[in-house]
């Protein structure tokens, strides 16, 4: 279709290929992508650090859950646009408005997430705990987390849906790297196959994360499971 159109807008599959191994081989797009990628790393650890603390409150206290609830609803409905103009507006063009961002768009589902969870953490099991009188710890690792661990792999997944998107928006706004900087940069050169290209290849980054590393993480601690056999 590109051949027969022969419009420099419409890009044929000759010239993304070239594009993308040209940014591959060049190395500029591993250094772009190992800077977005710690940008949503750092964000993602304050957003679970956060999400966490009020997740436990919020499963294991009605009032808390009445209190923030309809906030983390709102914060859901919420798009990744909307946060990324806030945070540049507040904070500027800095490492604070990419973490911020990221954090603010990864907690509310990964909140969620954690309370749903804990609602269904098994009373018996709690009550043992409790006679034993096991640490905070010891009750957050032995007996929460393997219950969570479902329920965080899940609202990992949807946050960091929004984060990726997030963190896009806040380069292209101002930032001087990543790959939003570079697809701006792309857009303001009007290369509509540099354009595919970068997206392409952070797809291709990001189906890796999702189907290898967190698909991996996913079946080694969930391995003690039985699996139904028809």
């Amino acid at each position: 279709m590109a051949r027969h159109l022969a419009n420099p807008l419409v890009p044929d599959v000759a010239e993304v290929g070239a594009e993308l191994v040209d940014i591959f081989v060049s190395g500029v797009f591993f250094s772009h992508m190992t800077i977005t990628l710690g940008r949503v790393t750092l964000g993602f650890l304050v957003a679970f650090a956060v999400s966490l603390a009020l997740g436990i409150v919020m499963g294991r206290n009605r009032y808390a859950r009445q209190f923030f609830e309809p906030a983390i609803l709102i914060g859901l409905t919420v798009p990744g646009l909307v946060w990324a103009l806030l945070c540049v507006i507040w904070f500027g063009i800095s490492l604070t408005t990419s973490t911020l961002a990221v954090a603010l768009s990864l907690s509310p589902p990964l909140a969620l997430s954690i309370a749903q969870g804990i609602k269904t953490v098994n009373a018996d099991l709690q009550e043992i705990t409790a006679v034993y009188r096991l640490s905070i710890l010891s009750r957050l690792r032995f007996l929460l987390l393997p219950t969570l661990t479902p329920f965080l792999l899940n609202g990992i997944r949807i946050g960091l849906s929004m984060g990726w998107k997030v963190i896009v928006l806040v380069e292209i706004f101002g930032l001087s790297s990543g790959v939003g900087y570079r697809l701006n940069a792309e857009y303001s050169a009007m290369n509509v196959a540099g354009v595919l290209a970068w997206t392409i290849g952070f797809a291709g980054v990001m189906a890796l994360l999702e189907y290898g590393v967190i698909g991996g993480i996913e079946r080694y601690v969930t391995r003690w499971r039985r699996v139904a056999t028809v």
